[in-house]
């Protein structure tokens, strides 16, 4: 940088948590300074610059997409920050036009003219579906012998991926954002939250700033988004249950973007479709909430942080619809009522619930979504060389074997100075 000035982050500090057994939910704090330089102040923390670089240059980033336009791909991929791995997981329509065939030129492209790597794969391919069966996990598939079209899906194959990479670090950038300094504070924020947590078994979630919608020809920036004002409060009141003492700590039940290491991520059970986000809470609760007995220990004894950060940029995404909102809710609804360590109470309000909101009728059950094996079960060397194989789509652009250049080594993590304020 010029005059040696190194860029910086500060978030508002975290002073209050709930725990459930060894997980631990850190209040919600904010993005204070994008860009901090030296200057302390109290109640807020500073994250070195050489610290975001060190846990950016060990992160895989995931763009689930499905039928984006190119201009808004492009735009998602110039938000990620250079040293980050993309992995770009499609099911995008590939007839009567191919737009996977547009997205992984989009991303090729991008890698030639950023010097960087970058990972694609269509989840609808027979030969990823192959080699998901052969590596362990034929839960994966459908009737037709293919991986199943859901969201959940495609970031179960993105985890998978970032696995097969040896990296430690895997976060997730949905690819209809509009606004590429979003996209690129969204991963800062996962850097900087990782960093902090200090802990082998930690997850950062965003809660955004605001998500503008237009109404009466101007923009209303909404601080609360239509799915998870109703998560969040479910969510809530299943802990208050437990505690005896109600709670709000909880604002990113539905967040899309969000971020962990691959050491908690490896032992999660992702749910297919839109349950995957509010079911990552549910079986970290079920897991290593000390309700049921768990089977790692390691993880109990180092405790799982959960960080949430709000962020400055405000998001704008596409406007997917009412039918697509309610179908949120209720997919989180569905995992919430069913997991093993909701008290009946909280069951039997959920029910009466969605009688209420028509999505039930008197007497029926909410349905139960798909749950699957964790990712570390799958035999990963098996993995990617039958996808190196048999996926047609499988594809990794490298623009740094067209520079002559080399990835920059990892940096020492050990030698970074710690909590800088």
């Amino acid at each position: 940088m010029p005059g040696g000035y190194i860029p910086r982050m500060r978030l508002a500090d975290s002073f209050r948590s709930e725990r459930f057994g060894a997980v631990r939910i850190h209040e919600l704090q904010r993005v204070i300074e994008l860009d901090s330089g030296l200057s302390a102040a109290a109640g807020s923390r500073i994250v070195p610059a050489d610290a975001l670089r060190a846990v950016e240059s060990q992160m895989v980033i995931v763009v689930p997409c499905m039928n984006e336009t190119r201009s808004v791909i492009e735009g998602v991929l110039s938000g990620i920050p250079h040293d980050c791995l993309i992995v770009l997981v499609s099911n995008s329509d590939r007839a009567p036009v191919d737009r996977y065939e547009s997205e992984a030129q989009t991303v090729e492209q991008f890698c030639r003219l950023a010097g960087r790597s970058a990972i694609t794969v269509h989840q609808r391919d027979p030969g990823v579906a192959g080699a998901f069966k052969a590596a362990g996990m034929p839960e994966l598939l459908d009737d037709d012998g293919l991986v199943r079209a859901g969201k959940g899906e495609a970031m179960l194959i993105g985890m998978a991926l970032a696995a097969t990479t040896g990296r430690r670090y895997i976060g997730y950038v949905d690819a209809d954002n509009y606004v590429p300094g979003s996209v690129h504070e969204y991963c800062k924020v996962y850097a900087a939250g990782l960093y902090l947590a200090e802990s082998p078994y930690s997850m950062v979630r965003i809660s955004w700033h605001s998500k503008p919608k237009l109404r009466d020809n101007r923009l209303f920036f909404s601080r609360k988004g239509r799915s998870s004002q109703i998560t969040n409060e479910w969510l809530n009141r299943f802990l208050a249950e437990y505690s005896g003492f109600g709670t709000e700590v909880i604002a990113t039940g539905n967040a899309g973007e969000h971020a962990m290491t691959l050491d908690l991520g490896l032992k999660l059970r992702l749910a297919g479709g839109f349950a995957v986000e509010p079911y990552e809470y549910m079986d970290l609760f079920e897991q290593f909430g000390g309700v049921l007995e768990s089977t790692n220990a390691d993880v109990m004894a180092n405790s799982v942080p959960v960080l949430q950060i709000e962020t400055r940029n405000p998001h704008f995404h596409d406007n997917k619809g009412e039918e697509h909102v309610q179908g949120m809710r209720m997919q989180a609804l569905n995992v919430l009522y069913h997991s093993p360590v909701t008290l009946p109470a909280v069951k039997q309000a959920i029910l009466e619930f969605m009688i209420e909101q028509g999505a039930l009728g008197p007497g029926q059950e909410p349905p139960r979504e798909r749950v699957y094996p964790p990712v570390g079960t799958l035999d990963l060397d098996l993995l990617y060389d039958a996808l190196d194989a048999e996926a047609l789509s499988f594809r990794q652009p490298d623009g740094l074997a067209s520079t002559g250049l080399k990835p920059a080594p990892p940096i020492d993590r050990a030698a970074i100075p710690r909590r800088a304020a």
